[in-house]
């Protein structure tokens, strides 16, 4: 079986394109089932059946897992006994008519106009990284793309003078976004004044690099904005994904349509998208019971 699971890791990996993320969650997903199949003594998949799956859920839930957490792992092994059924290692699929548990959605944390304003003065330009940290910052809210696009990002994939960046996205979707003349700006400051003091190696691609020249990591720019979430005095759980779903947020309650920031996000589906809308509308709300007399 486990011959079986590198066989499907590969296959969605060339297939789908999947992000190397993902592909680790299915990986453990699946490890984790293969491992309560063997456990149970079935060690041929065309042996397991729909009890084996929901006996598998059901152990997940009872050790204190989270529903998200249980979708994830019905939908890992959903998606593989799909590949198994189409290869014909299985008769019948066992996973066909499973449906996911509900999940009930987070409305996600923003910051407000002011917060955010706070927050993207943090950074000291007298220093050159805080020359490249107002960049960043100002580039992921311009855009509202995620922490990864942003550190993956090479000098090549920014128009300065058209105004847009391009990033590959989940699934490597391409994206053109606009980036709007601050970001652009302090961009072009730090391209021009910060990141030649910071890159040590001709062919350096990498256009966010650290104080030693390499690309920027994830866990590196997670420290940066924790570090002036701090010193600005936002007391909310700030993330890097505060900043995207900021933007989203704060374009719609100043007038853009849902396809154009569905787009910009890179949302496969507009109804993922559709989140902001309620954010939008509660807040409407708590505008009108706050003004109107007879709220």
């Amino acid at each position: 079986m486990d011959r079986t699971l590198k066989d499907y890791i590969y296959y969605v990996s060339v297939e789908k394109g999947l992000s190397k993320n993902t592909l680790e969650s299915y990986s453990r997903d699946l490890s984790g089932y293969l491992s309560y199949l063997q456990q149970s003594g079935i060690t041929a998949m065309e042996d397991s059946s729909r009890g084996n799956i929901v006996g598998y859920l059901l152990n997940l839930k009872q050790s204190g897992k989270a529903t998200t957490t249980l979708s994830r792992n019905l939908s890992s092994i959903r998606s593989f006994y799909n590949y198994l059924f189409q290869e014909k290692m299985i008769v019948e699929n066992p996973a066909s008519d499973l449906e996911s548990p509900k999940i009930a959605k987070k409305l996600p944390r923003v910051l407000s106009l002011q917060e955010m304003d706070l927050l993207l003065d943090q950074p000291d330009q007298l220093h050159v990284t805080g020359v490249r940290d107002k960049a960043m910052l100002e580039v992921i809210y311009a855009t509202g793309i995620r922490v990864s696009e942003l550190i993956s990002l090479d000098t090549g994939d920014i128009n300065l003078e058209a105004g847009f960046i391009r990033c590959l996205g989940k699934g490597s979707r391409e994206r053109i976004i606009p980036l709007g003349s601050v970001a652009a700006r302090n961009v072009d400051r730090y391209v021009t004044e910060g990141r030649p003091k910071l890159v040590r190696q001709k062919g350096e691609d990498a256009l966010f690099v650290n104080q030693h020249g390499k690309r920027l990591t994830r866990q590196g720019f997670w420290k940066i904005l924790k570090q002036y979430a701090r010193t600005a005095g936002i007391s909310k759980d700030i993330t890097p994904h505060t900043m995207r779903h900021s933007f989203a947020t704060h374009l719609l309650e100043n007038g853009a349509d849902l396809r154009s920031v569905q787009e910009m996000l890179g949302h496969a589906d507009i109804s993922t998208t559709q989140i902001y809308t309620q954010m939008t509308r509660r807040k409407l709300r708590d505008v009108y019971e706050k003004a109107h007399p007879r709220a």
